[in-house]
C-alpha cells in the first residue's frame, strides 16, 4: 500500500511511526512545506518526503489529510483535478464533514478518522467511517493502521465521528484537567509535586486500565471502593455537590456544538 500524508505534523507522525512498529507493508511519502521538518521526517522515521503536494500523491493509494480544518481550501485547490477514481482520501481534520471534503475534492472514495493524542503512545482510540465506495482491501488496511495506534471503532453514521470528537478526541484534555486537579489538591494539603503528579497520573491509569480489563460497569467499580461513611463516599458526596457529572455532561456537549459551528465555517 502507498500512503501520502498531506502534513507531517504530530499526528501525521505517530501514524507513520504507528505503521513503522506494526512493520504494515506501506511505503510512505509524506508533503511538508517546512524544509526542517521535512528532514526529521526522512531522518527519524525513514520515509520520503517532498514540498509538493502533487508529487507525495503521485501513485498513491491513501491520501492522508493530515492539516488543520482551515488549510482544506488551499490544499483542495491544489489536489482538485489530480486526484484519480482509485485513490482514497482520508481525513483526520477535526469537525469537516466528508460531505464538504467530497465536493472541495471533486472525490467520493473517502474515510473520516478522529484519533486522539494517546495515539502518539500506542494508546490512542480512533473513531472512523467510509462512504460506501472505499473497497474493502482499504478498509481492512486503514483498520490495521489504526490499531497500530491504539484501538479503533468503525461506525456506519458519520454523526458518530461528530460526537466521538467530543469526547474521545477532546478527552484527553479533560483527562488531564482532572490529573492537574488531583495533583494540586495533594499539593495544597502538603505532599511535593512529583509525587503528587506520579499519584495522580497513576491513579487514573490504573482507574482506566482496571474498567477496561475487568469489564464493569464503572458504577460497579465505583461502589467497590466505597465504604459507607468512609473517606471515598466523603469526597464523592462533594463531587455531587459540585455538579460534577453535569460538567463533565457540558464539556462533552459544547465541544460538540463548537464541532458543529466550525463544520458550518462560524
Amino acid at each position: 500500500m502507498r500512503i501520502a500524508f498531506i502534513g507531517g505534523g504530530v499526528m501525521a507522525q505517530a501514524i507513520i511511526s504507528g505503521v513503522r512498529d506494526a512493520e504494515l507493508d506501506a511505503s510512505i511519502i509524506v508533503g511538508e512545506p517546512f524544509e526542517a521538518r521535512r528532514t526529521s521526517l526522512v531522518e527519524d522515521l525513514g520515509v520520503e518526503a517532498t514540498a509538493s503536494n502533487k508529487e507525495a500523491i503521485s501513485g498513491a493509494d491513501i491520501i492522508v489529510l493530515a492539516v488543520k480544518p482551515q488549510q482544506l481550501d488551499s490544499v483542495a485547490a491544489e489536489l482538485k483535478g489530480v486526484l484519480n477514481s482509485q485513490q482514497t482520501i482520508l481525513s483526520i481534520m477535526a469537525g469537516v464533514k466528508m460531505h464538504s471534503i467530497g465536493l472541495k475534492l471533486g472525490h467520493t472514495k473517502l474515510i473520516r478518522v478522529m484519533p486522539n493524542t494517546p495515539a502518539q503512545i500506542r494508546k490512542g482510540i480512533s473513531a472512523w467511517h467510509a462512504s460506501d465506495d472505499v473497497d474493502q482491501t482499504t478498509l481492512d488496511f486503514v483498520a490495521s493502521m489504526l490499531n497500530a495506534i491504539g484501538d479503533e471503532l468503525k461506525f456506519s453514521d458519520e454523526k458518530n465521528i461528530d460526537i466521538a470528537t467530543a469526547l474521545s478526541g477532546s478527552g484527553p484534555g479533560y483527562v488531564f484537567v482532572m490529573i492537574e486537579a488531583l495533583s494540586d489538591a495533594g499539593v495544597e494539603l502538603g505532599l511535593p509535586v512529583h509525587v503528587a503528579q506520579h499519584l495522580a497520573s497513576q491513579t487514573v491509569l490504573g482507574s482506566a486500565a482496571l474498567q477496561r480489563e475487568s469489564g464493569k460497569h464503572p458504577a460497579e467499580l465505583r461502589n467497590m471502593v466505597t465504604s459507607p461513611g468512609g473517606t471515598t463516599a466523603a469526597g464523592l458526596a462533594a463531587l455531587e455537590n459540585g455538579g460534577f457529572r453535569a460538567i463533565i455532561a457540558e464539556a462533552v456537549r459544547s465541544a460538540y456544538e463548537r464541532g458543529e459551528e466550525l463544520a458550518s465555517g462560524k
